[in-house]
């Protein structure tokens, strides 16, 4: 089952069972053909609508598309992200910035970046010594660092924090 929500608000459940669709648990009897010019011809219960993807974001599987004139953007959501987001890990929050901790007991050996600083998602941001092995530690989102809170050539155990980043 998907779910679709269309401009923000408006939410469909839409499935296939055994080659039948289903909208909000009615059946609906729909065809949809490719023009070669890239319109779609779309026909549901009866009715004719004519379509135009304008764009597809797989990244966040979005869909903008103009239905007879009409602009729609339709956020689709699958099994796996509706589960994951009832238990309050949707995809905004696996790419939210955390703080930089310490994986593993280990010296500071050099600080990448300074406060204030954009970074990108894998910007490397610090250098840890740990086992006589230099371990660089990256951005795991997109964020500015808004303090650091280790010095060089200092020992930190696991879990301490590095460095806060934010948005």
């Amino acid at each position: 089952m998907l779910e679709l929500t269309a401009n923000g608000k408006n939410q469909y459940q839409s499935e296939v069972i055994d080659g039948v669709r289903s909208i909000n648990g009615t059946q609906v009897v729909s065809d949809i053909h490719e023009d070669a010019n890239g319109l779609f011809s779309v026909l549901v219960d009866g009715k004719s609508y004519t379509a135009i993807v304008e764009n597809i974001d797989t990244a966040n599987k979005e869909v903008s598309l103009k239905v007879d004139g009409n602009a729609y953007k339709v956020k689709i959501s699958e099994p796996i992200d509706l589960l994951l987001s009832k238990m309050g890990f949707d995809a905004k929050a696996r790419n939210k910035a955390e703080a930089v901790k310490a994986p593993m007991p280990g010296m500071v050996l050099r600080i990448l970046v300074e406060p204030g600083q954009a970074i990108k998602k894998g910007d490397g941001l610090i250098i840890l010594e740990a086992m006589k092995m230099e371990n660089i530690l990256k951005a795991g989102a997109d964020a500015v660092v808004k303090a650091i809170k280790v010095t060089e050539k200092t020992a930190v155990e696991k879990g301490t924090v590095l460095i806060e980043l934010g948005s």
